[in-house]
């Protein structure tokens, strides 16, 4: 059984096809951490067919391989990571400087979960509108984007993401976590790519991501919210 090391983090990143974000979120990190405690930084692909894991190496980050699907990646990650906290964070989200000691005194001061508040890379009113709500402390403000720290132990006491979601399995983890322990929003913000708002446009993401909240919140489970997502996202 491996040693879980005390006081430290471990960085995991799930990754396909990331070669436009990856090395600049890597970058980031390093010039954004002011501890000796960020242990590793894991970068878990999902078969990528760019750049994404020669980046991750050039940047010292430790890859592994998993099947695709965030929630896979994401537990394959935290049975590799050796550190006491697990901080999970997308490939186009980056945390506020001094994220590690920010994360650090949370962990110090008793809360076992939490995420950061998050702001988008756009001006755009509504998403701004939308990112305020993320200091709201409730369960419908919460999503992946903010990412996510929780201690290690916690992390396999409740069996980490529930592999069924292939999407809302940040959302459906969350809502587990808030029912056993104390979820920190620290009021630092982490900053997050507002591409598929871009990409797809901004009403039709929001519209469609709110009935996604609004299917779980009624009952539908991973199977049928991967259905209305297909449908409205990857066969439009």
């Amino acid at each position: 059984m491996k040693q879980i090391k005390s006081k430290t983090i471990s960085i995991l990143i799930p990754v396909l096809n990331e070669e436009a974000y990856l090395g600049k979120l890597l970058k980031h990190l390093n010039y954004n951490s002011t501890t000796k405690s960020v242990l590793e930084v894991i970068c878990i692909d999902g078969g990528s067919r760019d750049k994404t894991v020669e980046i991750a190496l050039e940047h010292g980050a430790v890859v592994i391989h998993s099947k695709k699907g965030r929630a896979r990646q994401m537990n394959a990650g935290a049975k590799h990571a050796t550190g006491e906290i697990l901080y999970f964070l997308h490939a186009d989200t980056y945390p506020p400087k001094d994220f590690d000691k920010l994360i650090l005194d949370a962990i110090e001061q008793g809360h076992q979960s939490g995420c950061f508040r998050m702001q988008f890379d756009t001006k755009n009113p509504i998403l701004r509108t939308f990112a305020w709500l993320s200091r709201i402390n409730h369960t419908l403000c919460r999503g992946g984007d903010q990412s996510l720290f929780i201690k290690s132990k916690l992390f396999h006491k409740t069996e980490g993401f529930n592999e069924d979601y292939l999407i809302y399995e940040d959302t459906e983890f969350i809502q587990r976590l808030y029912k056993q322990t104390s979820f920190k929003i620290l009021p630092e913000h982490v900053i997050t790519s507002a591409r598929k708002y871009r990409e797809i446009g901004w009403i039709k993401v929001q519209f469609h991501f709110a009935m996604i909240h609004l299917k779980s919140y009624f009952g539908a489970g991973p199977d049928e919210l991967f259905q209305y997502y297909s449908k409205h996202f990857l066969n439009p």
